[in-house]
């Protein structure tokens, strides 16, 4: 199951206009425990993540993820029938470049692995907006 970015997708991510803002679609679903030896052996999945989250809002102004919305999923509409999600987020970044460079921050690399121990899967999904237009 995926956790972590694809390095092909990350290099295609890169090769477009670094100062365009981006918004990242995040699909979680969490472990029932989160996975020993991160440092939160103990927790649930849904912990290790909310203790990622707090982390991770300290390392925010240097980034600028923003959550903009996020909600409990309660139902696939469509999609395979196995695939279920835990919860959504959405998070804008001011420039796409901005979203690359936090993935190679030390800093943030360190957290990342809460993110590791909280996940069964996951998914990351780049977008750019379309409406309303951007004159």
């Amino acid at each position: 199951m995926p956790i972590h970015p694809q390095n092909d997708a990350l290099e295609e991510m890169a090769a477009r206009d670094a100062e365009a803002p981006v918004v990242m679609l995040n699909l979680l679903r969490f472990r029932e425990k989160a996975e020993p030896g991160h440092g939160v052996d103990g927790l649930t999945g849904e912990e290790a993540y909310r203790e990622y989250g707090r982390r991770f809002s300290a390392l925010q102004p240097r980034f600028g993820g923003e959550p903009v919305w996020m909600g409990k999923v309660e139902a696939v509409a469509i999609g395979a029938e196995n695939e279920t999600w835990d919860l959504a987020i959405l998070v804008r970044y001011p420039t796409r470049g901005r979203f690359l460079s936090m993935l190679s921050d030390p800093d943030y690399q360190a957290i990342s692995t809460l993110r590791t121990a909280a996940l069964s899967d996951s998914r990351l999904i780049e977008m750019t907006q379309l409406l309303p237009s951007r004159n």
